[in-house]
């Protein structure tokens, strides 16, 4: 049984990352266990790890879910000056979805669910609220 995970991705300055990072998640992080190293937990049991040392290209993406996907283009524009961050949605796709990469080449993308009562739905499922 999994029950928990994390993802990582490598920087190669981690000072930069780890504001480029703040930013893109609106926080600071979770846990700093040591230099060169920060977590966040993006939902309870699912942590995005930072970690400075060679960032593998092409990766990713990590997709990311969020509830007003157009909104998070001009934030994410605005602050970290993100230019292909194109929005694609598909009649039979129940999200609309975005890709980009942070500045170290690792593949980043949002999704919105084009149902409000779905992403409700998730969310209380992941809170452990049926």
């Amino acid at each position: 049984m999994i029950y928990e995970m994390t993802v990582q991705v490598r920087v190669s300055d981690m000072q930069k990352g780890q504001l480029w990072y703040e930013t893109l998640l609106n926080r600071t992080p979770d846990f700093i266990p040591h230099q060169g190293f920060a977590e966040w937990e993006l939902i309870p049991g699912c942590w995005l790890q930072v970690a400075e040392g060679t960032p593998t290209l092409n990766s990713g993406p990590i997709r990311l879910g969020v509830e007003d996907i157009s909104r998070e283009r001009e934030r994410l524009s605005s602050l970290l000056g993100i230019k292909h961050f194109d929005i694609h949605e598909r009649e039979e796709v129940p999200v609309k979805w975005a890709t980009f990469q942070d500045p170290w080449g690792n593949g980043i993308g949002l999704f919105q669910y084009q149902s409000k009562t779905e992403m409700q739905e998730r969310i209380r499922f992941i809170l452990g609220k049926k």
